[in-house]
């Protein structure tokens, strides 16, 4: 009896504790969802990536998966923020172009690694219905 105390009050503080955690969780979800305005890029409990067209609606929002691709999504079906993609290689400044021409020689070398090894064989098709 003397032992069954301790163990329920380590319970009991362990349950208070997960339950404030998964309040602040659920807390910093809903101010997710309130906070979503056009432009802001997302991505969706589903791993789709996108960009918020409109956000009018209490429950839903619209995402533009591409150009001229609207869908609409439960506001709950966005995960996170993400940040914006770079599309264009115009945006790089002179820094980055020291760490380019890095990249590009290390491209090289994988390039020459993937010509030494042979990838995999594709074999020719079968002849089906033929004896």
């Amino acid at each position: 009896m003397e032992i069954l105390l301790p163990m329920f009050l380590a319970l009991l503080v362990l349950m208070i504790f997960s339950v404030r955690k998964q309040k602040k969780m659920m807390a910093a979800q809903q101010e997710l969802q309130d906070s979503l305005k056009p432009g802001d890029r997302v991505m969706t409990t589903s791993g789709l990536y996108g960009t918020v067209a409109d956000a009018s609606d209490d429950t839903t929002i619209d995402v533009e998966i591409a150009d001229g691709v609207v869908t609409t999504w439960l506001r709950q079906a966005i995960r996170e923020k993400v940040g914006p993609v770079i599309e264009d290689d115009a945006e790089l400044t002179d820094t980055d172009a020291d760490d380019t021409t890095e990249v590009e020689a290390s491209a090289d070398e994988a390039d020459e690694r993937a010509e030494k090894t042979e990838g995999a064989q594709v074999a020719p098709p079968l002849e089906h219905g033929t004896k």
